[in-house]
C-alpha cells in the first residue's frame, strides 16, 4: 500500500519534463522569431516596412513622389498604415509560429 501512489509520480515527473522541453522550445523559437521578418505597404507602394518578431521596425522606405509638402497628412497616413500592418503581420507571424510548439493552445502572456 506504500507505493500505491509512485505511478502518479512517474506521470508527474513526465509532465515536468515535457513542461521544461515545451519551455526551451519556446525560448529558442522566440530566439529565432527576433531575425524572421515581415514585409508591408500601404499607397501602392508608396511606403513601405519592415518589421521583425520583436516587434521592432527595422526598415522605412518613402518614395519620392509620395512626399507632397502640401499634403503631410497623406504621408502620415501612409506611414502609420504600412507600420500597423507590419506590426499586425509580425504578431500573426509570431502567433503562427508559437502555436506550432503548443498545438494552437492559447497561452496568456506567452505570445
Amino acid at each position: 500500500m506504500a507505493f500505491k501512489g509512485m505511478g502518479n509520480m512517474g506521470n508527474m515527473n513526465q509532465m515536468l519534463k515535457q513542461a521544461q522541453k515545451l519551455q526551451e522550445d519556446m525560448a529558442k523559437a522566440q530566439e529565432e522569431l527576433h531575425t524572421k521578418t515581415v514585409d508591408a505597404s500601404a499607397g501602392g507602394g508608396a511606403v513601405t516596412v519592415v518589421v521583425n518578431g520583436k516587434m521592432d521596425l527595422l526598415e522605412l522606405k518613402i518614395k519620392p513622389e509620395a512626399v507632397d509638402p502640401d499634403d503631410v497628412e497623406m504621408l502620415e497616413d501612409l506611414v502609420k498604415a504600412a507600420v500597423n500592418e507590419g506590426l499586425r503581420k509580425a504578431q500573426e507571424m509570431v502567433s503562427m509560429e508559437m502555436g506550432k510548439l503548443t498545438g494552437g493552445l492559447k497561452i496568456p502572456g506567452l505570445f
